[in-house]
């Protein structure tokens, strides 16, 4: 089935801020093709790490091997149970700027290894100023989600005790990490206004 299992998605995808037992990330994924105003729907589907390759490295293997049209627009967005590691940022960040008519959208439920003195921030970082855009899910992507890549049974979405809470603090956290970006930006917006 192209569908994740509904226990999969409910273990894998909860934003619990001490996610013990964890250890494999999910990627839920859609890509789209824009033409003018509109977009049209190419693929959508979900894949998981497998032994020695982050989940990352396998979807890029996967889009790569599609020979995009350069002369086409596309969007990819990507809602993960984890947010990238040092490497695979350095490999998406490297995989944004070989395809500049790519737009790459994650979406994650936690945080990997963010604590201060880990790279992976540095990683989120870089990802960010490559171009990629990079939030924390919320219950309208976790709705979103389960209506499109969970065999629900027809079952609405239900969020779990904290989730909201959970999403908020893992946002301010992740604001947190890019903060130094959006500082630069803001001064360097502030000096072309001033002409300097």
């Amino acid at each position: 089935s192209i569908l994740m299992q509904r226990r999969l998605f409910l273990y894998n995808f909860r934003n619990l801020r001490k996610a013990k037992g964890r250890r494999e990330t999910y990627l839920c994924y859609v890509v789209k093709r824009r033409d003018s105003a509109t977009s049209c729907s190419l693929d959508f589907g979900y894949l998981r790490n497998q032994m020695g390759c982050h989940v990352e490295v396998l979807f890029l293997r996967y889009i790569a091997a599609w020979d995009l049209d350069p002369g086409r627009c596309y969007r990819i967005t990507w809602f993960t149970s984890w947010s990238p590691c040092y490497d695979c940022a350095q490999h998406i960040a490297n995989f944004l700027r070989s395809y500049p008519n790519l737009t790459l959208r994650i979406f994650m439920a936690r945080l990997y290894f963010c604590e201060d003195r880990k790279a992976e921030p540095e990683g989120l970082r870089r990802l960010h100023k490559a171009g990629a855009q990079i939030a924390m899910m919320t219950f309208k992507d976790y709705f979103y989600c389960w209506n499109t890549f969970v065999e629900n049974r027809e079952q609405t979405f239900k969020g779990w005790e904290g989730l909201h809470e959970n999403s908020v603090h893992l946002t301010r956290k992740l604001r947190r990490i890019l903060l130094p970006l959006y500082e630069v930006d803001d001064l360097r917006d502030a000096f072309k206004i001033l002409g300097l």
